[in-house]
C-alpha cells in the first residue's frame, strides 16, 4: 500500500522519545464493533484526563473512521495506542480496512461527497478533530487511517 496522502496540523510533531504505554487491537466485524471502539476511545480519553473538547473529539474521530472501515470496507480492525512523550499524553488510532481502497482521496477528503448516502463527513471531519492525520491506500488493497490526539494541558 502506498501513502497516498499524509496530514499533520496544528503542534509540534511528537519527539522519537515517544513511549507506547499501552495498546488495544479491536476488530471490526460487525456494527456493534464501531460501538466498542468508540468507547475504548471515550475512556482512555477521559482515563487521562483529556478535556471535555478533547474527548469528544477523539471519540467522534474514532466512530466515525470505525464506520468507515465496517461500510467501506467490509470490515477490519482498530488498533488504540497510549502514548506519552515526556511532557504530555496522547492517543493514537489506526484503522484498517481490506476493502476496495480510496479512488479519489482528494475527492473523499473535501467532505461533503459519500458513496453511501450519508453526509460524507467522516473523513474530512475526523481530519479536522484531530492533532495528526494520515492515510494510505491502494484500489483493491484497503485503507489505512492513522489519527494522533495530544492531550493540551
Amino acid at each position: 500500500m502506498r501513502p497516498v496522502e499524509v496530514g499533520h496540523r496544528g503542534g509540534e510533531r511528537a519527539p522519537r522519545s515517544t513511549r507506547l504505554l499501552g495498546r488495544h487491537e479491536l476488530p471490526i466485524a460487525c456494527e456493534a464493533d464501531i460501538v466498542l471502539v468508540r468507547r475504548k476511545a471515550r475512556s482512555l480519553a477521559q482515563a487521562y484526563g483529556f478535556d471535555a473538547f478533547a474527548t469528544a473529539a477523539i471519540t467522534t474521530a474514532a466512530s466515525e473512521l470505525a464506520r468507515n472501515c465496517w461500510v467501506h470496507g467490509g470490515g477490519g480492525a482498530a488498533v488504540v495506542e497510549e502514548l506519552y512523550d515526556g511532557t504530555r499524553h496522547g492517543l493514537a488510532m489506526e484503522f484498517r480496512d481490506t476493502g476496495p481502497g480510496i479512488g479519489d482521496v482528494e475527492w473523499a477528503l473535501a467532505g461533503g461527497h459519500s458513496t453511501t448516502r450519508s453526509l460524507g463527513l467522516g473523513l474530512s471531519g475526523s481530519r479536522r478533530l484531530v492533532d495528526e492525520f494520515a492515510l494510505e491506500t491502494a484500489r483493491g488493497e484497503g485503507t489505512t487511517v492513522r489519527i494522533v490526539k495530544w492531550k493540551r494541558f
